[in-house]
């Protein structure tokens, strides 16, 4: 079982950056591929980013692609997401995930998740 404890979030005007840190507790995820995903008030899940379990290949959603940057310390059995020139359409909740196989874009085939951490960007 590995445990996911996301934090980094915050306010910020936009323009602004931020940077989400996600450890795993009570596990490793040095063989786990990592994403991001965010949910708005009133709207469905979205796939940010995401990484393999090496880090050699990194994959973005279209809206944060040039902005957003996905990285991993296996050694930290950390992930990050760092967040430059935000905008106020990436206020949400953003939860990261881990999985053993799957399509990395698609949240059903994640089998493990963080609580979340809110991301508000003010304009």
């Amino acid at each position: 079982q590995v445990q996911l404890a996301e934090s980094g979030g915050g306010s910020v005007q936009a323009g602004g950056s931020l940077r989400l840190s996600c450890a795993a507790a009570d596990g490793s995820i040095t063989y786990l591929a990592m994403a991001w995903f965010r949910q708005a008030p009133g709207k469905e899940r979205e796939f940010v980013a995401a990484i393999n379990w090496s880090g050699e290949d990194t994959y973005y959603s279209d809206s944060v692609k040039g902005r957003f940057t996905i990285s991993r310390d296996n050694a930290k059995s950390t992930v990050y997401l760092q967040m430059n020139n935000l905008k106020p359409e990436d206020t949400a909740v953003y939860n990261c995930a881990a999985q053993r196989e799957g399509a990395l874009t698609d949240f059903s085939d994640y089998d493990y998740w963080g609580q979340g951490t809110q991301v508000t960007v003010t304009s």
